[in-house]
C-alpha cells in the first residue's frame, strides 16, 4: 500500500515510517525543510515537499496515495499559546483530505488526544463521544463521519504522554525544563489527576494497524490507562534532585503557564476495544520505567 504521511519527520512519525516500510508499504512522507527531507529519503521514504498550509499539496498527496495518516499538527503554534490556531489549521487540513478522498473508499487515519475526555470523573472507553469544539474534536468528528463519504476513516487517540528517546519536543520534556528552571517539580493540587501514557513505537504499531480498521473506528493508543501527576512530578524530581513540590490551584497559572489546562486535567483512558479489534499490543517500557531510565534528562 502507498501511505501518505503528514508528520513523517516528527516524534511519532520517525517510529512510524520504518514501521510501515518493514511491514512492505510504500511510504510518502511531507517535508517542510531540507533537514526533514534527508531524514526521510535515509530511511528509505519518498519525500513530497510542503506543510499544512499547502493544501492543494495535500489534496495531490492524498490523490496519489492508497492510504493518508495524518500525525502532523502546528505544535510550535499550540506551545506558544494558540491553540486555536493549531486547531483551526488541523480541521482545514482534514476537511481537505476528506473532500479528496470522497468516494474513494481510501483509508484516512487521523489523530486525537486522550485529554479531550477529561472532566468524565471515570475512565473513558473507545465508545465516548466528543462535542464538536471548534478544536481536535471537530477534526476527530469530521474523520469518523467520513465514512458517508465512502471514506473508510478512524481516529487514533493518543495520550499526552508518548514517551521515548524520540520525544524531544512532548509534555514530559516541557515540564522537567519547568522543574530545572523553578528548583521544584509540581503537581497540581493533590496530584491526583491522571493521564495515560503510550511508548512511541507502540504508537507506531496501532497506526499501522489502523491501516485496515474499519470505517468509523476510534483507537486508543493507550498502554498505562492512569499514571498521575505525583508520580510524574515525583519521578523528574529524583532525576533532577529536586523535590516534587504541590502546586495549589491560586499558584498553577504562574507554575505551568500555557500548559496549565492540560497539566490539571484528569483523563484516564483504557484501550480494551482497540486491542480486542485489532490485535494491538503494547511492548515497550512504560513512563515511569522510561523517566528513571535518564535519557530525558539528558535531552531535555
Amino acid at each position: 500500500m502507498k501511505v501518505f504521511v503528514t508528520g513523517a519527520s516528527g516524534h511519532v512519525g520517525s517510529a512510524l515510517v520504518p514501521e510501515l516500510l518493514r511491514a512492505g508499504h510504500q511510504v510518502v512522507g511531507l517535508a517542510r525543510s531540507d533537514t526533514s527531507a534527508a531524514k526521510l529519503e535515509a530511511q528509505g521514504a519518498t519525500v513530497q515537499r510542503g506543510d499544512l498550509d499547502d493544501l492543494d499539496g495535500l489534496r495531490k498527496g492524498a490523490a496519489e496515495a492508497d492510504a493518508v495518516i495524518h500525525l502532523a499538527f502546528k505544535h510550535e503554534e499550540m506551545f506558544a499559546g494558540n491553540f486555536q490556531g493549531a486547531a483551526d489549521a488541523d480541521i482545514a487540513v482534514v476537511r481537505a483530505f476528506v473532500d479528496e478522498l470522497s468516494g474513494t473508499g481510501k483509508a484516512l487515519i487521523g489523530t486525537g488526544g486522550t485529554l479531550s475526555y477529561s472532566g468524565l470523573v471515570r475512565t473513558a472507553t473507545e465508545d465516548e463521544v466528543v462535542a464538536d469544539d471548534g478544536s481536535r474534536g471537530t477534526a476527530r468528528n469530521l474523520i469518523i463521519n467520513a465514512a458517508k463519504e465512502n471514506v473508510r476513516g478512524s481516529v487514533v487517540v493518543l495520550p499526552p504522554t508518548v514517551h521515548s528517546a524520540l520525544d524531544t519536543g512532548g509534555f514530559i520534556p516541557v515540564l522537567i525544563r519547568t522543574a530545572r528552571a523553578k528548583g521544584m517539580s509540581g503537581y497540581p493540587g493533590d496530584g491526583a489527576n491522571r493521564w495515560s501514557a503510550v511508548h512511541t513505537l507502540d504508537a507506531a504499531r496501532l497506526y499501522r494497524l489502523a491501516l485496515e480498521a474499519p470505517a468509523g473506528s476510534v483507537l486508543h493508543a493507550v498502554d498505562e490507562e492512569a499514571v498521575t501527576m505525583k508520580e510524574i512530578a515525583e519521578a523528574i524530581g529524583r532525576q533532577l534532585g529536586v523535590p516534587a513540590v504541590s502546586i495549589p490551584e491560586e499558584k498553577a497559572q504562574e507554575h505551568y503557564g500555557p500548559f496549565v489546562l492540560m497539566v490539571t486535567r484528569d483523563a484516564p483512558t483504557s484501550s480494551t476495544k482497540t486491542r480486542e479489534l485489532l490485535g494491538w499490543d503494547t511492548k515497550e517500557p512504560g513512563l515511569l520505567a522510561d523517566l528513571e531510565a535518564g535519557f530525558y534528562f539528558e535531552q531535555s
